[in-house]
């Protein structure tokens, strides 16, 4: 069994990060994401065949991530929760705040059907098809929610983002 337990830790320590973000975009908060990243990989510990295959997992656990923290946000407890403001930290960016920081702040002040897209859109590098497949969505429907989060950045940084495809 240690073998199994070595196996495990190794496949959580890759993905931990990319999950917690994920349910931090989500959530806005910083316990709520610990709780929600800990139940995604208690579910992953059921499937041994994941913890090999680098592109199904992280597909896997980003769907799976997605998917309780819609749960969660529908629960009835979660209207009584009050959000981190310093998101920052949150996040492990400790840096002074610059443009990165200002745009990373505009994507947390979108609309959660954008959010997600353009967070794996542009932090986790998955094409329009891949992220259409995940979120169950036409790639047309991935592409118009991008340009419209474009937009919407666009406005809200003053026009300072270039119109990227």
């Amino acid at each position: 069994m240690p073998q199994d337990e070595m196996a495990f830790a190794q496949f959580y320590a890759r993905h931990v990060d990319t999950v917690y973000r994920v349910c931090y975009i989500r959530m806005k908060n910083q316990m709520d994401a610990e709780d929600l990243t800990q139940e995604t990989f208690l579910r992953a510990m059921g499937q041994p065949q994941l913890w090999a295959d680098e592109k199904h997992a992280r597909a896997w656990l980003i769907v799976t991530a997605s998917n309780l923290c819609k749960n969660a946000l529908r629960h009835w407890s979660h209207s009584k929760r009050e959000e981190v403001e310093d998101w920052e930290s949150a996040m492990g960016t400790s840096e002074p705040p610059d443009q990165d920081s200002a745009v990373l702040s505009a994507v947390m002040d979108l609309p959660d059907q954008y959010k997600t897209v353009v967070y794996l859109f542009y932090y986790e590098g998955y094409s329009g098809a891949e992220i259409a497949g995940m979120l169950g969505k036409k790639e047309t429907t991935v592409r118009s929610l991008l340009h419209r989060s474009r937009k919407l950045l666009s406005k809200s940084l003053g026009g300072e983002l270039d119109a990227e495809s």
